[in-house]
């Protein structure tokens, strides 16, 4: 984004208005991700307070080399898998407001095509919570976030084999929990 180096060296300075500002385009996407890993409304805000609060006690860190976002989204998965961790919360993904459930192409679905959907979205979030925090949240990366898997390996930090191993496994579990839905479907 333009100038948010800028907004960024303001806040370090302690410009409460450019921190705000930071808070204000980077909050959605922060909870978005937060809730994706965590899968509850509750604990994905408490990972946005406590990723900004480490953002702010950080920002004189921050050097520029990636961009904000990237940067504070990985304050993020540190928070979201420290607060799965400290709580030992079993995520409640819930996937119902996701388009990519949808397999319907019309704008008006029949009840058979509801049913259905009703039936993955229950079935997935089922298989999600069955996912250790280190797969979610390799999955969300990769999967939501289209983040690379050096990317991923990064943030998480994980070796590139463990990495890509992290995220096979996700993949291959949803596979399994999904392929009676889909085999039914085909």
């Amino acid at each position: 984004m333009d100038g948010e180096l800028e907004v960024v060296a303001k806040a370090a300075a302690g410009d409460e208005d450019a921190f705000g500002m930071l808070v204000e385009r980077h909050g959605r996407g922060v909870y978005t991700l937060a809730y994706r890993i965590t899968g509850n409304p509750s604990t994905a805000e408490d990972v946005v307070q406590e990723t900004f609060m480490r953002a702010y006690k950080a920002l004189h860190r921050f050097d520029g080399r990636a961009r904000f976002s990237t940067w504070v989204h990985r304050i993020a998965v540190n928070a979201a898998l420290d607060v799965t961790r400290q709580r030992k919360v079993r995520a409640e993904v819930a996937y119902e407001s996701e388009e990519v459930l949808d397999p319907s192409p019309s704008p008006a679905p029949g009840p058979e095509r509801l049913a259905a959907s009703a039936d993955m979205r229950r079935v997935l979030a089922k298989a999600m919570r069955s996912l250790s925090p280190l797969e979610r949240t390799a999955f969300v990366l990769r999967h939501h976030e289209g983040r690379t898997t050096e990317e991923i390996g990064e943030q998480l930090g994980l070796e590139s084999g463990a990495t890509r191993q992290a995220v096979f496994r996700a993949v291959r579990k949803l596979r399994e929990a999904l392929a009676p839905l889909v085999g039914a479907t085909s």
